[in-house]
């Protein structure tokens, strides 16, 4: 018996979608701008999850190996290559032509995780999501499906899942967001909501590879950092220098600033990849202030990680 089942998921529609890295090194990242016609409450530091479908090419060539139509039409009215495509992909044909049981007996495809790129208030629901490869060479099937295959307009099957660990402080306390990459996602969130309470302090540490191409949604940064919203920003583009220098070594140099942030009782949020930036900025926060310090810090919800 199980006694706890997700939600259902909703249909929102895929509104807007570009590449904020154009000739990047990296995997591309695009910025995915969806809507929904109801009235949907998150937080900064919720999590989407989204339901993922095959590419409509792959689903047509596995339909077509088994002899049968990606077109034809179930009782439902749906067409098969649509009932077919966020479930595991067959082997055989369905036993004494049973397409809809044969259909039940297929596992749905598993759920892929984003942090919400916008707050609530600011009017859409983003994700920053970095296209993915397998080993093979293949698209990742969460991000081949945000990225290239669902077609702006379309519909997302998309769920939210409250993630308190990750929710902000109270806008009187001093947040340091640091992150990498598409770990900006998170961080945007944090930056939207505290800018509706005017007066929030907030210093962002974040890192790519070069500044050319990868400057991530650098002209909102600017000019939060200009209004004095982002009371600090500092931006490391490793690629660019000799030796490259990372987001730790940002925090490093800045360590007289961040132990005077947090005798003023900052918080710091870490977002992004867990290998790496993740466990270097964790490293590069225990050299600083020290193992017990940092447990501390945890322990009273003043250091939380989104890591991933």
């Amino acid at each position: 018996f199980v006694d706890w089942q997700p939600a259902h998921y909703r249909p929102w529609q895929l509104t807007q979608r570009h590449c904020l890295n154009p000739d990047s090194i990296g995997a591309p990242i695009f910025q995915l701008r969806l809507s929904s016609s109801e009235d949907v409450e998150w937080r900064a530091g919720d999590i989407v999850e989204v339901g993922p479908r095959h590419a409509p090419q792959r689903i047509n060539a596995c339909l077509q190996q088994l002899g049968l139509d990606p077109q034809q039409r179930l009782t439902d009215g749906q067409l098969l290559s649509d009932a077919l495509s966020h479930r595991h992909l067959p082997t055989s044909r369905p036993a004494g032509g049973d397409i809809g049981q044969w259909l039940a007996t297929l596992t749905p495809l598993p759920h892929r995780e984003y942090s919400i790129a916008s707050c609530r208030s600011s009017g859409s629901l983003d994700l920053l999501v970095r296209l993915q490869h397998q080993a093979d060479g293949s698209q990742g099937l969460g991000s081949g499906w945000l990225c290239q295959h669902a077609e702006v307009g379309s519909q997302i099957d998309l769920r939210i899942r409250r993630n308190p660990g990750f929710h902000g402080p109270d806008a009187a306390t001093p947040l340091i967001l640091i992150g990498s990459g598409s770990g900006l996602a998170g961080l945007r969130a944090h930056l939207q909501e505290r800018a509706t309470n005017p007066g929030s302090r907030n210093w962002l540490l974040f890192g790519e590879r070069h500044a050319a191409h990868d400057a991530l949604l650098i002209d909102e940064l600017r000019a939060w950092q200009h209004s004095g919203h982002l009371e600090r920003l500092d931006l490391t583009y490793s690629r660019d220098g000799n030796p490259q220098r990372y987001v730790q070594d940002a925090l490093h140099e800045a360590a007289s600033t961040l132990h005077t942030w947090l005798a003023d009782g900052a918080a710091i949020y870490l977002c992004g990849s867990l290998d790496g930036m993740g466990r270097d900025v964790d490293a590069c926060l225990r050299q600083l202030l020290g193992d017990e310090q940092l447990e501390q810090l945890s322990q009273n919800g003043r250091y939380r990680r989104d890591l991933y």
